[in-house]
C-alpha cells in the first residue's frame, strides 16, 4: 500500500511537472488581478477629491464591523470567481491532453518500460485533477488575495486611513480561504462523470480529442429528444458542467445572504462563508457518489484502452 501511494505521489508530481499549465495558470490569473488591482487604484487616484467623502465614510469608527467584514469577503470572493473560471478549462483541457499526448509524442514507450501499470498512470491523472490542480489554484488566490490587500493597504494609508483597523482586523482571511479550498475541491469532483469521459476520449482518439469528446455530449440529447422526447441527458450533462449546481451551497440563497438588505444581520454575528457551506449534504449526496460511480466506469475504460492499445 506504502509502495502504491509512493508511485501515486511521483506520478502526480511528475504531471505538475510535465504539464507546466497546472502552476503557470493560476500564477498568470494572480499576475493579471493584481496588475488590474494596480490600475484601479491608480485610476481612483486620479479622481481623489470626488472619493474623498466616501473613503472617511467607510472609515468611520462607528461603521460596524460586520459590515466591513462583508465588504472584504464579497471583494475576494470576486477575485476568486475568475480562478474558478480559469480551473474549469485547465482541467477539462489537461484531462483532454493528459493521455492523448504521451501517444502522440510515443513518451508512452519509454513509461512503459518502467515498473508502473496502466492502471496507476492513468490513476495519477485523475488524482491529478482532483487534487494537484485545485492546490495549484489555491496557491494563486492566496497569493492573489494578500498583494490585492497590500495595495488597498498602501492606498488607504496614503489617503489617511488605518490599512490595519479596516482591512487586516476585519478581513476574514482564514475562513474565506478554507471556504474556497472545499469548493475548489469540490467542483472536480461534481465534474468527476466529464472528467472521467474525457480521460476515456484521451486515452482512446488517434486524433483530435477535442471533437471527439464534444461531439457525443452534443448530439446525444438531441437523439433522446428525438426518440424519447425527453431532455433527460442533456440537462444531466448541463447539470455537471457548473458548480453553482453542485449539492454543497443554494447559490441563489447564499447571494441573498450579501443583498443590501440582509448584509447587516446575516453577518451581524460574523457569520462565516465556511459555515455557508454544507459539506455533509455534498459528501452524502446520491448525485455525487452516482458521479464517481460514473468516473470510474470511464475511468476502467480508459485503462483498458491504454493497455491493449499497440502505439509500437
Amino acid at each position: 500500500m506504502s509502495g502504491m501511494m509512493g508511485n501515486q505521489l511521483a506520478l502526480v508530481k511528475r504531471e505538475v511537472w510535465e504539464h507546466r499549465s497546472i502552476w503557470i495558470t493560476p500564477a498568470a490569473v494572480a499576475f493579471v488581478v493584481t496588475f488590474i488591482a494596480i490600475a484601479a487604484v491608480v485610476m481612483v487616484a486620479a479622481f481623489g477629491e470626488a472619493i474623498n467623502p466616501e473613503i472617511e465614510r467607510i472609515a468611520d469608527a462607528t461603521l460596524p464591523d460586520s459590515i466591513r467584514r462583508a465588504a472584504l469577503a464579497v471583494f475576494l470572493l470576486g477575485n476568486t470567481t475568475v480562478f474558478m473560471f480559469a480551473m474549469w478549462f485547465l482541467m477539462i483541457f489537461y484531462c483532454l491532453d493528459a493521455l492523448y499526448a504521451e501517444r502522440k509524442d510515443r513518451s508512452i514507450l519509454f513509461w512503459r518500460s518502467l515498473p508502473i501499470t496502466d492502471t496507476e498512470t492513468v490513476v495519477s491523472k485523475l488524482l491529478t485533477v482532483l487534487i494537484a490542480i485545485p492546490l495549484a489554484t489555491m496557491g494563486g488566490v492566496i497569493i492573489s488575495h494578500l498583494l490585492n490587500l497590500i495595495i488597498m493597504s498602501v492606498w488607504l494609508s496614503t489617503e489617511g486611513v488605518n490599512p490595519f483597523r479596516f482591512i487586516w482586523g476585519a478581513v476574514p482571511l482564514f475562513d474565506t480561504w478554507a471556504a474556497v479550498l472545499v469548493f475548489l475541491i469540490a467542483i472536480p469532483i461534481w465534474m468527476s462523470p466529464l472528467l472521467g469521459w474525457l480521460l476515456f476520449i484521451s486515452a482512446w482518439a488517434k486524433r483530435g480529442p477535442l471533437l471527439r469528446a464534444v461531439l457525443p455530449i452534443a448530439i446525444l440529447p438531441f437523439l433522446e429528444y428525438i426518440i424519447f422526447k425527453s431532455w433527460h441527458l442533456g440537462l444531466a450533462i448541463v447539470k455537471r458542467l457548473g458548480p453553482e449546481t453542485m449539492p454543497i451551497v443554494d447559490v441563489f440563497e447564499f447571494a441573498e445572504q450579501f443583498d443590501e438588505d440582509n448584509l447587516h444581520d446575516a453577518l451581524a454575528e460574523n457569520i462565516s462563508l465556511l459555515s455557508m457551506l454544507d459539506i455533509g449534504k455534498f459528501v452524502t449526496s446520491t448525485e455525487v457518489w452516482g458521479g464517481i460511480v460514473v468516473c470510474g466506469l470511464f475511468l476502467t475504460a480508459a485503462i483498458y484502452v491504454r493497455r491493449y492499445r499497440d502505439d509500437s
